[in-house]
């Protein structure tokens, strides 16, 4: 079971059903990570005040 990079929690999760680009939350701490890689696990945390949606909105006055 993979351990919080933060407290070194177990992180209750299951190696075999996580996808890049999901977000677990360490129960203990309450860090955030996204999945980067799933082979091997790969976990960078996710930065505060970053929202996906903000991003895309971005993306998208990019393009005009």
């Amino acid at each position: 079971m993979p351990s919080c990079p933060e407290c070194d929690n177990n992180l209750d999760i299951e190696v075999d059903e996580v996808e890049e680009g999901d977000v677990i939350t360490c129960d203990e701490c309450g860090t955030e990570f996204e999945v980067v890689g799933v082979e091997p696990l790969e976990l960078a945390r996710v930065e505060s005040g970053f929202d996906e949606e903000d991003d895309l909105y971005k993306n998208e006055d990019e393009e005009e």
